[in-house]
């Protein structure tokens, strides 16, 4: 295999930047493009290799518009139109403007009052929501490197022009629609956009007229990862001009719904499908109990509106809101407010381990020879064969180990300094070598190749058996070790990889990177929350297995970069369920185990921070980064770390849970007391001479149980319900339904019998009495529902859940002895009301309590699919591409 060559092509005669300050005249398309040859693509596009001028980029950005999919930025106008855009609201509100000219002004006043607050409190979180993701997006910026002015500098993606002369490298995506100019290697993973899985190799060449996307090889098209070399290409189109924009945009503009978010649809239409049954049926025994028609369509509206789940999108969107803000205390920063969804989800992480699993403080512990003596020459020789560059001593942009060896105590700087580097044959992940063709002060020429040691012994004629026992004890006490070894070289000597051949081994450097004084508590803790970590490394296996026997991650068994390679990819899916340690591992291969892995339907998080991470970050279902690790990594990455510490994930992880699991508190209760109470309304309207409830006095009930709903969002969850991964399941949504809907119900029928043979009650004080008995009940099962311990009290809520709960339970009790009592129909409730309140209540929560017991008794196994929507891989990608402008 030989070293790659940058391909050769006619010259193109120099041209001043942003040569003729004019836009092109009509846009060009990639696939017409990849068939012109390069010249006559410069031309059209008004543009010269040496790129656009600045003030030509800004003309060009102001007419092309930003290179963006989507927008991010938070407007006032959509949030409120999505309060509104509820069918049955919209009925209420349209059926109370037609009773207030109908002379009901009093009921019609109250009805519009109630609604706006409603609509104004679901706007208010909504919108801090949105502002809150906009500031995230915001403080994110993905950038791409472009020629302008003739020199290469970073700017924002969304900022890239039509024209602009664009670098891409190992692991980035593309940032546009490219007509290739040189490439290096160059391959690109297009499966976003073909579906094909294996990487396309990249040239400048023209191809035919009429090649399809898939054979486009003079291209690199907008959200495809760079998996292999680098290239330079003029940008075609940008943003939703793109290839890949049409796409994503022929899948919808705004951020798709999320899994959980489908299924919390589904919820919602499963209540509105109630809703609509029940509001046609008690309009329709109203009118044959001859009631006035006006007043029978608003109390069978209310009661829809009453059942429909108004505030589910804002306590979602609260508690993501929340959720970013305490994870950004625990230092950490999601890209998008789905991804905390995301982290809850995570069932595999793959990782890195240095700095991860061990402490990332990589020391040169000493320098043996073949025969395990210490020598200075194999130091003196690792150090002068290095891929950096050295200033004064100091490594610049070197790699640990290179740097651990510069800044030992013992090491001959001196003496390295003495040589001087002619020519260098870098490392890659496939040779795992690094060679140099170097020469001392006497003249004399010497090959020197360092690098993973049983690639470098596979290049050596003399090693012995004692030089491989001297490694095999390095590998098993846990070392990390490099070995040297060299050759004569004389002035006819080129370097190339076919002269990494015939090598003396010289000796070994050993590395110590003790293992992480917190990674033991933190892969206890994760075990603890259903996620199994994997290790994925370019060390030896043997030394991961030992960081992992000291940590207490059973290593299980190992599989190596050689060993992946005689896989196909159904044996590679088979073997993952018994493995633990991936080693000597090049970046293709670390994207192939992601991919195997999640086609096991489990959710894949994978934790890097180098260039050669990138492509497994993009494969993963979550890719996580550190905000030390490379540009190319964070920017890849969905979730950045503050901190490079798996205690930080954990948080993350049960940040993500707690969120699923307090919007389910919503939602369950919705579909039990809420429900039941509305049910009882419908059953109460057939027999009684009078409706159960006013319209408006069923809005106001609803009102202030909503209301006190938001304060979910800050409840705590206890550690058994953070345990495991938790999905959307409709199905238990509905058996809840049935369950904890009739055993409401009950209450609310004994209600009805106590207010009408204890009390004698009329028209107002039984509107009281049941408007205070609904709303007590429906907002104090929360205490029994929000947690699976029996009794309830033994987990304890939050002050604000507490709190909220309480206000409304006591504004409602409080009302009917109020100045408001007689607008809003009510009359004062005798003291022996309470008293039975106090009674019902008591029992309610007691039957709660033992129909939990039954409900939850057999937990539910997770589903073992993962189910993703249609596009979801290119709904992420497009996240890439968004702009706040």
């Amino acid at each position: 295999m030989h070293a790659p060559v940058r391909p050769r092509r006619p010259a193109i005669a120099a041209t001043p930047p942003g040569v003729g300050t004019t836009a092109p005249s009509e846009q060009l398309d990639v696939l017409a493009a990849g068939a012109m040859p390069i010249e006559a693509v410069l031309s059209a596009l008004a543009v010269a290799e040496t790129g656009l001028s600045t003030q030509e980029s800004h003309a060009r950005l102001r007419t092309a518009g930003a290179n963006a999919i989507r927008s991010h930025q938070a407007r006032i106008l959509p949030v409120l139109l999505r309060q509104l855009r509820s069918p049955l609201l919209l009925l209420l509100a349209v059926t109370a403007t037609a009773s207030f000219f109908l002379g009901q002004r009093t009921d019609a006043i109250i009805i519009g009052l109630i609604l706006t607050t409603s609509v104004g409190l679901g706007l208010f979180n909504e919108y801090r929501a949105e502002r809150a993701a906009e500031a995230m997006h915001d403080r994110i910026q993905h950038h791409a490197t472009v020629i302008r002015d003739g020199t290469a500098r970073s700017v924002p993606v969304a900022d890239v022009v039509p024209g602009d002369v664009v670098e891409v490298r190992l692991g980035q995506l593309v940032p546009a629609d490219l007509r290739l100019l040189t490439t290096t290697a160059l391959q690109c993973d297009e499966s976003v956009l073909t579906g094909e899985s294996l990487p396309v190799e990249k040239s400048v060449e023209p191809v035919p007229v009429g090649t399809t996307l898939a054979e486009l090889t003079g291209c690199a098209l907008m959200g495809t990862v760079v998996s292999a070399g680098q290239g330079r290409g003029v940008v075609i189109s940008t943003g939703g001009s793109t290839v890949f924009g049409r796409v994503a945009l022929g899948l919808g503009k705004r951020q798709p719904d999320t899994a959980f978010q489908i299924g919390l649809r589904q919820f919602s239409l499963l209540l509105v499908s109630v809703a609509a049954v029940l509001t046609i049926g008690i309009f329709a025994v109203n009118i044959g109990l001859h009631r006035p028609i006006l007043t029978a369509l608003l109390f069978s509206l209310a009661i829809a509106v009453g059942i429909s789940p108004q505030l589910l999108p804002a306590v979602v969107s609260t508690s993501l809101a929340a959720g970013s803000r305490q994870l950004a205390r625990r230092k950490v920063l999601v890209k998008r407010l789905v991804c905390i969804e995301d982290l809850g989800d995570i069932e595999v992480l793959f990782t890195d381990k240095t700095g991860t699993l061990t402490e990332g403080r990589i020391e040169l512990m000493r320098a043996l020879d073949p025969q395990g003596a210490a020598s200075d020459e194999s130091m003196l020789l690792g150090m002068v064969c290095i891929d950096a560059t050295v200033r004064n001593g100091v490594v610049v942009d070197g790699n640990p180990l290179d740097t651990a060896l510069w800044h030992a105590p013992t090491a001959p700087r001196t003496a390295a300094g003495r040589y001087s580097t002619l020519a260098v044959l870098p490392f890659d992940h496939r040779r795992r070598l690094v060679t140099v063709l170097a020469e001392d002060d006497h003249g004399h020429r010497l090959i020197i190749t360092k690098g993973a040691p049983e690639m470098v012994l596979a290049h050596c004629a003399d090693a012995s058996d004692t030089a491989k026992a001297v490694l095999d004890n390095e590998f098993r006490a846990g070392h990390r070790v490099v070995a040297v070894a060299t050759r004569p070289a004389d002035e006819q000597d080129t370097l190339s990889q076919d002269g990494e051949h015939s090598l003396r081994l010289q000796g070994f450097l050993v590395f110590l990177d003790p293992p992480k004084s917190s990674a033991r508590a933190a892969l206890a803790r994760l075990a603890g929350l259903g996620v199994a970590v994997k290790v994925i490394t370019g060390d030896n296996p043997e030394v991961a297995a030992h960081v992992c026997a000291e940590l207490g991650l059973p290593p299980g068994n190992a599989l190596t970069g050689p060993d992946i390679d005689r896989l196909d990819d159904r044996q590679l899916s088979e073997c993952l369920s018994t493995t633990t340690i991936f080693a000597r591992i090049d970046p293709e291969q670390k994207a192939r185990i992601v991919r195997a892995q999640r086609s096991h339907g489990v959710d894949v998080a994978f934790l890097g921070d180098g260039v050669n991470d990138a492509l497994a970050l993009h494969a993963a279902d979550v890719g996580i980064s550190v905000d030390s690790a490379t540009d190319v990594a964070k920017d890849a990455a969905d979730v950045v770390l503050l901190e490079k510490d798996l205690q930080v994930l954990a948080d993350g992880v049960m940040e993500g849970r707690r969120i699923f699991a307090n919007t389910m508190k919503y939602v369950l209760m919705g579909t039990s007391s809420n429900f039941g109470n509305m049910f009882s309304a419908a059953g109460a309207s057939v027999f009684l001479p009078f409706l159960p409830m006013l319209p408006s006095q069923i809005l106001l009930n609803n009102l202030l149980y909503d209301t006190s709903q938001l304060a979910i969002p800050t409840d705590s969850v206890d550690p058994e319900q953070l345990a495991r991964p938790a999905r959307w399941d409709i199905t238990l949504i509905r058996r809840f339904m049935l369950v904890f809907g009739p055993i409401s119900s009950v209450f609310d029928f004994a209600t009805f019998g106590i207010m009408l043979w204890v009390f004698h009650a009329g028209e107002a004080l039984f509107h009281s009495g049941w408007f205070v008995e609904s709303l007590a009940t429906q907002t104090l099962v929360l205490f029994v529902i929000r947690t699976r311990r029996i009794p309830f009290f033994r987990s304890h809520p939050s002050v604000p859940l507490l709190v909220a709960a309480l206000a409304a339970v006591t504004t409602g009790a409080i009302l009917p002895a109020t100045p408001l009592a007689r607008s809003l129909g009510f009359a004062p409730l005798p003291g022996g009301f309470f008293v039975a309140l106090v009674l019902m209540v008591a029992i309610y929560l007691v039957l709660a309590e033992v129909g939990k017991h039954f409900f939850f008794q057999t937990p539910k196994p997770v589903a073992a699919q993962r189910v993703r929507i249609p596009g979801h891989r290119v709904h992420r990608r497009a996240a890439h591409f968004a702009t706040g402008r």
